[in-house]
């Protein structure tokens, strides 16, 4: 009998087969090119989402979309009228299924293994639609599933929400630290010395020449327990290390320094082996390296960019940068509020994590 591992009670005898196309029929999306989109109030839905708002829609809501060409497998829920664009495909028809069943169904159903084409991948709809699935006839069925499905999707928004709180937070309270407009007091409630400006090299030493790139072919027969890091964090973990202390690691090229979507000055601690992608910075004893941690990530480093094809940050002006810096005690009070906040942040990311792996499992015994 075809029936899920995970069912709830009340509910009995086999799911229904057929086919996907008879099931919740997929249609190409409509052409509408970026100059014509006039701001209004409808979602235009691309292959990865809603991207823009036009003042027309196309189809009715609730809707089902998900990728045709470039992003594949991703799957979005419309709750309100829109256009479907032509990078996407919608269900044109629910055939008398709950639209929220379908869109858990297709998020289940894994779409990216159906794409097709090396440089920009494509969904062929006719590849789905003759896939012969099984599902609940039962409309009861469906709703219960669906909102079971839905209040984890309520906690995962509400833990996304969380964390981008305590991450703007963290940015304006950083602002005004690194500003000085936020001063702590020392623990007699007394102000702190004003802050003094040194160049990085002042304050810490590089150790670059100690760093050793390690070919990917080569770390292949090097598989072990120590991480190996590169500009942006750990690439791979290999079974030798080059430094065991506590260091700090700012990115020496790539795209990130410009962008920053990802920390760019990250502080590593223990046994591990760095390639000639990041900096390596090693704080004197005056100078905490937690504080210097957060205030190097807090910098805009396009000024000191020396690079022209891909952004890079060498040595020699890394050295010059400009820092100012309160005296150690308020640098270690400045410290600990801040890796408070991080503590909340990874709790809330760790939080995050269980909650979708929760949900994962789920919809695998959920579904046939």
């Amino acid at each position: 009998m075809n029936v899920p591992k995970l069912r709830f009670e009340k509910f009995v005898g086999g799911w229904v087969g057929k086919k996907v196309i008879d099931f919740a029929p997929l249609q190409r999306g409509f052409d509408l090119p970026l100059s014509s989109i006039v701001e209004g109030e409808f979602p235009v839905v691309f292959s990865n989402g809603i991207l823009k708002k036009h003042n027309q829609y196309k189809a009715t809501a609730p809707g089902v979309v998900t990728g045709r060409s470039g992003t594949i497998g991703k799957v979005t829920y419309i709750e309100n009228n829109y256009w479907p664009h032509n990078t996407a495909l919608w269900v044109t028809n629910f055939l008398d299924n709950l639209p929220k069943f379908v869109y858990y169904f297709y998020v289940n159903f894994d779409l990216a293994r159906f794409g097709t084409g090396s440089g920009v991948p494509t969904l062929n709809r006719n590849d789905v639609h003759r896939q012969v699935i099984h599902v609940p006839q039962s409309l009861a069925e469906q709703t219960k599933i669906s909102n079971f499905l839905t209040a984890i999707d309520e906690k995962i928004t509400q833990l996304t929400q969380k964390q981008g709180l305590l991450k703007q937070y963290k940015k304006g309270v950083m602002q005004q630290i690194f500003s000085q407009k936020l001063r702590f007091k020392d623990e007699n409630g007394r102000e702190f010395p004003e802050w003094e400006v040194k160049p990085l090299g002042e304050i810490s030493k590089f150790l670059d020449g100690r760093r050793k790139p390690i070919k990917e072919s080569d770390r292949l027969k090097m598989k072990g327990k120590y991480p190996y890091y590169g500009a942006s964090g750990i690439i791979d973990y290999i079974n030798d290390y080059i430094f065991d202390e506590d260091i700090i690691l700012l990115g020496e090229d790539g795209e990130n320094i410009v962008s920053r979507n990802l920390p760019l000055a990250f502080k590593v601690s223990g046994k591990c082996w760095i390639n000639n992608h990041a900096h390596v910075i090693k704080p004197n004893h005056l100078t905490n390296i937690d504080f210097l941690t957060q205030y190097l990530d807090s910098i805009s480093y396009i000024k000191y960019n020396t690079g022209t094809a891909q952004p890079k940050l060498n040595q020699e002006v890394c050295r010059t940068i400009p820092l100012n810096l309160a005296n150690l005690p308020e640098q270690t009070k400045i410290a600990n509020f801040l890796t408070a906040i991080d503590e909340k942040i990874t709790h809330t990311q760790t939080q995050l994590d269980a909650v979708k792996q929760y949900k994962k499992g789920l919809l695998q015994q959920l579904f046939v």
